[in-house]
């Protein structure tokens, strides 16, 4: 774990409010509370998920101003052998800023999407974060609840390729399953490969295509007493999904000013420029000013969809099932069962063909039996005909 300094950014304390004769004290609580939150610090979890390529690890050293997760080496990338599954790593860092102390964990998923079958690749990702629900559920119905390990997913930053057309299946069958476990947030990555008016119509397909599917996004609540408040709270909702540009290296613009971004012939994309992408407005949601609401969201929605649909569904103390395995053989066993039955209607149209040659053949032969009876009963007769006409001819009455 690594101590870091971060972007973040705490508001001061209220004011004390002096103790006079004519009140309680009550209104002091704020102090108080403030006082020990930040004692106490907060723990927060972020987890990317995307394609590898897409700039997850850049985009989170961004985001937090420092060297949080190692950026893969390309060489041995390829040297390696790929993992036959989707994994995960954890990694965390503690960032502290104006005394106050954060507990970051960065949840990636190596592997997702890398492969010519992607299918079920979902499966390790969805029971992650419902082990972590189950894992504090359980450490919650212990007699002693002290160090209780909190790993539940705050916020899972989903890195969508900009291909400029639209989501793809595997996107829609990802973002379906984590959007009902966890506080979704769609990332367009890499928004300076596209023009302005191509990321503006790949946008808008985006929402097409997320409202059409009802995948759950996750939207910060937009009224607020202060007139500003939901101002800022209206624009950054209205840039979903966020087009970012990742980079942790400082280049020098045409007008002499030294940012972070990417430098290229044509001139500069700029990180922090909201003309360019939306980072500060995702850097505002994650960190400055919605960060409580994803906890809070995580604690009082997600987590409690949980618990309530296990504590239906299961006795006390029962382990949780295991739907997600059974899913991956699902389709294997649809398909085996329509192959099976496939050939059992094949062999029954074959018997059936069989039955009514032989039929045929049988209503023949008895045909011709019929035919051959007939005529033996014809050679009788012209016997015995030719028998009486023999006995009564004169010839035969002479002898």
């Amino acid at each position: 774990m690594t101590t870091v300094a971060s972007p973040l950014e705490v508001a001061p304390p209220p004011p004390p409010v002096p103790i006079t004769s004519s009140g309680t004290g009550i209104a002091n609580l704020p102090n108080q509370r403030h006082k020990i939150v930040a004692k106490n610090g907060a723990n927060f979890t972020l987890m990317v998920c995307g394609e590898s390529g897409v700039g997850k690890t850049t985009f989170v050293n961004t985001l937090f101003t420092s060297t949080i997760k190692e950026p893969k080496n390309l060489t041995k990338r390829r040297l390696k052998t790929p993992a036959k599954t989707v994994q995960i790593q954890i990694t965390k860092a503690e960032l502290e800023e104006k005394m106050f102390k954060v507990k970051l964990t960065i949840i990636d998923t190596p592997g997702f999407g890398d492969y010519v079958n992607n299918r079920h690749g979902w499966i390790p990702i969805v029971d992650f974060l419902d082990d972590q629900h189950e894992k504090y559920m359980r450490q919650e119905q212990q007699p002693c609840r002290k160090g209780v390990m909190d790993m539940r997913v705050h916020a899972c930053l989903y890195f969508i390729k900009p291909t400029g057309h639209t989501l793809s299946p595997l996107d829609i069958e990802v973002m379906k399953r984590l959007g009902s476990r966890v506080n979704l947030i769609p990332v367009i990555a890499k928004a300076d490969t596209l023009t302005p008016a191509d990321l503006a119509k790949f946008k808008q397909n985006i929402r097409e295509v997320i409202s059409a599917q009802n995948i759950q996004v996750y939207s910060c609540p937009i009224e607020s007493d202060d007139e500003t408040t939901t101002k800022r709270n209206v624009n950054i909702m209205a840039a979903l999904p966020f087009a970012v540009i990742g980079s942790t290296q400082d280049v020098v613009t045409s007008d002499g000013r030294k940012v972070k971004g990417r430098e290229y012939s044509w001139g500069v994309a700029e990180v922090e420029n909201d003309e360019h992408c939306d980072f500060r407005k995702l850097r505002s949601l994650l960190i400055r000013t919605h960060m409580l609401d994803l906890i809070t969201t995580t604690e009082e929605t997600h987590y409690e969809n949980y618990r309530q649909s296990q504590m239906e569904t299961r006795k006390f103390g029962d382990p949780r099932s295991q739907p997600n395995e059974n899913a991956k053989f699902k389709e294997e066993e649809e398909a085996l069962r329509k192959r099976f039955t496939e050939q059992v209607k094949s062999e029954e149209a074959r018997f059936r063909s069989w039955e009514q040659q032989l039929l045929g053949e049988r209503d023949r032969l008895h045909k011709e039996l019929e035919q051959q009876s007939e005529r033996v009963k014809e050679l009788q007769a012209e016997i015995d005909g030719y028998y009486y006409n023999q006995r009564d001819s004169p010839k035969t009455l002479r002898k």
